[in-house]
């Protein structure tokens, strides 16, 4: 029992499942505002596995094509791959039953929902060959989270019929590029050395974190838009103005000489930045309602 425990807590580590706090959020936010109040008990289920499925096979699937990269950086060697604390076949494996249980959630749901879910695996599995030969790999990683907001919308009403779910999609693309930018200038010199493509390897660090503010601004106007859209009250405004805020701080956590407090940028305050929107835009759409 111990070991079987064990496994599953190295499997756990081995696909972050903390980090689906970055996107599940999302997913609820967009079925929410889709429903115009709570989906139903059914759609929140199967959201929720088709959520946690698809970003289980996508980790895995990176981990299994990454390992001899993670190996070779130093960063990355200790991962549960490169460091024999998993084994391939048991990734493999793995990353079938995630894929299986998406499908199963997809079909689930309504009919476009499994009829675009190709499309949904070969965005989150497709990121993991990105940095092979783009350096804007950073914009496909946001595309593969972006589709969360507009696949959950779809799931609820079958269509989609607003520009509502492509805005907060919009933002959750500029949002995570933004931040992907910061989190791989650590990798700065390991990219340039293995041939890796990544908009620090390509510019460097300064002009990269310009980049990367460059992608926060646009996800902020976005927000901007999908308040004054949505047409959301004054909780969803204070959520507009929490979140510029974090924008701005985890910026001054880094600087190109200095990149030590990188973990906070990335993991403290991205963290809080779903949640608050959920929270801020969700209680709108149940105050408007009353």
């Amino acid at each position: 029992m111990a070991r079987s425990f064990e496994k599953l807590q190295t499997t756990l580590e081995m696909i972050k499942f903390e980090h689906t706090l970055f996107a599940l959020p999302f997913a609820f936010l967009g079925a929410v505002m889709a429903a115009d109040g709570l989906p139903t008990w059914w759609q929140i289920l199967w959201i929720t596995v088709a959520m946690v499925g698809a970003r289980s096979a996508a980790m895995t699937f990176n981990r299994l094509v990454d390992r001899d990269i993670d190996a070779a950086n130093p960063r990355t060697a200790n991962r549960e791959l490169p460091s024999g604390k998993l084994s391939v076949g048991f990734a493999w494996g793995f990353l079938f039953a995630s894929v299986s249980i998406f499908l199963l959630a997809a079909w689930s749901l309504n009919w476009l929902t499994f009829v675009l879910s190709p499309v949904a695996l070969a965005s989150v599995l497709g990121y993991s060959y990105a940095k092979r030969f783009t350096a804007f790999s950073h914009v496909l990683l946001g595309w593969a989270l972006a589709i969360s907001p507009t696949a959950a919308w779809i799931a609820v009403r079958g269509t989609i019929d607003s520009e509502i779910p492509l805005l907060l999609s919009l933002f959750v693309l500029m949002w995570t590029s933004g931040f992907d930018v910061l989190y791989a200038c650590q990798d700065h010199d390991f990219d340039k050395k293995a041939g890796l493509r990544s908009i620090p390897a390509r510019y460097g660090i300064a002009r990269s974190l310009w980049i990367a503010r460059l992608f926060h601004f646009q996800a902020f106007i976005a927000l901007i838009l999908l308040y004054l859209v949505s047409g959301s009250g004054w909780p969803a405004l204070v959520g507009v103005g929490l979140v510029a805020a974090l924008l701005v701080y985890q910026h001054t956590l880094v600087k190109p000489t200095d990149l030590s407090r990188m973990n906070a940028a990335f993991f403290t305050a991205n963290a809080f930045v779903s949640v608050i929107l959920l929270l801020s835009f969700g209680s709108a759409v149940f105050i408007n309602k009353l």
